[in-house]
């Protein structure tokens, strides 16, 4: 099986992020999605991440029902903070028959050189890039890369978070069941 590994924060998930999924998932050479939700994103600030195992609970409700996408904790329990080619080797040793793609937006491709190992895991895995405004891809330092143009939304989790701040509505930017959770549990406020 191949399995397109969507690493993020979901910090909180979005419809954004969901459309983004399921363009990949329609349009690539892949079977299913894993919504990798990380513990600790090395490139970002962590003093304004939810706990994991809420945002992975969000992620959980938000992709229920879908056959063809999982939330994965495979994070929660390696060192932190969280490495891509880590991750990689944990899931390639515990499920060697699977073949596993990492996808991002074009922006975080280009930041590829910052990441650990960044040669090592474009030697060994495809890349599924969806592009983004903005954010060429001149240089590919030798990956197997599928772009796709995914639909997108100027929808982020900043904006999401800023929004709930203010006691402003979020309606319409995550699914129903993740807004019932986020007011229920007064999560960001």
């Amino acid at each position: 099986m191949h399995i397109g590994l969507y690493f993020g924060s979901f910090n909180p998930i979005h419809i954004g992020h969901l459309i983004i999924a399921n363009h990949i998932v329609e349009h690539a050479d892949i079977d299913k999605i894993w919504f990798v939700v990380s513990p600790h994103n090395p490139l970002k600030e962590a003093h304004s991440l939810l706990n994991e195992y809420d945002r992975l609970h969000l992620v959980n409700l938000a992709i229920e029902g879908n056959n063809k996408f999982r939330a994965s904790n495979v994070e929660f329990h390696l060192p932190k903070p969280s490495y891509t080619i880590d991750t990689l080797t944990y899931l390639k040793e515990k499920f060697p028959l699977e073949q596993f793609s990492v996808i991002m937006g074009a922006d975080s491709f280009q930041n590829i050189q910052r990441w650990k190992n960044y040669e090592q895991l474009l030697a060994n895995y495809q890349m599924i890039v969806y592009e983004r405004p903005g954010f060429e891809i001149n240089e590919t330092f030798g990956a197997k890369i599928t772009r796709l143009q995914a639909p997108l939304l100027e929808v982020s989790s900043t904006y999401i978070r800023k929004q709930i701040k203010e006691h402003k509505s979020i309606r319409y930017l995550v699914p129903d069941k993740v807004l019932q959770y986020i007011e229920d549990s007064n999560y960001y406020k």
